[in-house]
């Protein structure tokens, strides 16, 4: 996978030389630009921004760096071969969420470019032109305004690049993620335990030592349904009730949740006190998985 990052901070993008992602690029898994927005000004005082027209507080992202970054990052892609276009990745508060599947969708694609905004964001002009010429997503890590996207394509790189093709050690410990297709799609990872067996008087659960492979599934598949129910209950009502088995349905149950119609939902007990001391209502503007 190639991955070009456009930002007034190349700098800020060093972590993605360390960890995981710089191992992968070192091992020839992923190539990892950055370029220098200013790179494409053509002022003395290398100008990005300009007032917002309308007014207003803030200032706005011109266009004509964007458009020229743009053009000069993808130049090589020939006219003859448009399914070699990248996919244009805009990290915005106001955009739809990134989450686990969107990073696998995006794990699929050989090229991405991250546009990294600043102020009161990019003229709008830049995004409308760039859906003409390639796939645009406009991706929000969460429903908060950071100082830059910078932050949000660390975050976005890292959760997409560790999903490519050997850059886990165990490409297997992707399966149990929080949020992975599949068994865990909509609930979170349960606790995890390693040596010692006991640690200042606490003793790791004894399932987890009994060796009945069967079981120790079973539980972790228990622990993930009461941390999903103690810290976000709105993604079980997720859950399809008809991929549950009798075994998630008595544990469900003890949690305060049963099956209604086609639905999951909250016993009156469960809505009126969720497990971990919350009300219902401390969860109502959380934002989707």
């Amino acid at each position: 996978m190639r991955i070009d990052v456009i930002t007034i901070f190349p700098e800020y993008l060093a972590p993605l030389g360390v960890s995981l992602i710089g191992k992968a690029a070192d091992r020839g898994l992923l190539e990892v630009r950055t370029h220098d927005l200013r790179s494409w000004t053509h002022d003395v005082h290398r100008t990005v921004d300009d007032t917002p027209y309308g007014g207003g507080p803030g200032m706005v992202m011109k266009p004509e760096p964007w458009g020229e970054a743009l053009d000069a990052v993808i130049a090589d892609v020939a006219p003859e071969s448009p399914e070699l276009l990248p996919t244009l990745v805009v990290p915005t508060p106001s955009g739809r969420p990134f989450t686990q599947a969107k990073a696998a969708q995006l794990a699929e694609s050989p090229w991405l470019i991250f546009a990294c905004g600043r102020y009161e964001g990019i003229d709008r002009r830049v995004i409308d032109a760039a859906v003409e010429r390639m796939p645009v997503e406009e991706l929000s890590i969460g429903d908060y305004v950071l100082a830059g996207g910078e932050v949000a394509v660390l975050v976005m790189v890292e959760a997409i690049g560790r999903l490519l093709p050997g850059v886990l050690g165990n490409a297997e410990s992707v399966r149990d993620d929080s949020f992975a297709a599949g068994a865990m799609e909509s609930l979170l990872e349960g606790p995890a335990y390693t040596k010692p067996a006991e640690w200042r008087g606490r003793a790791v659960p004894e399932i987890l030592t009994s060796g009945n492979h069967g079981a120790i599934a079973r539980w972790r598949r228990d622990q993930a349904f009461a941390r999903t129910a103690a810290h976000r209950p709105e993604l079980l009502a997720r859950l399809d009730p008809a991929a549950l088995d009798k075994k998630d349905r008595i544990a469900l149950a003890a949690l305060g949740w049963h099956i209604e119609g086609d639905r999951l939902v909250p016993d009156r007990a469960a809505e009126d006190k969720a497990p971990d001391g919350r009300a219902p209502d401390d969860f109502a503007d959380q934002p989707p998985a």
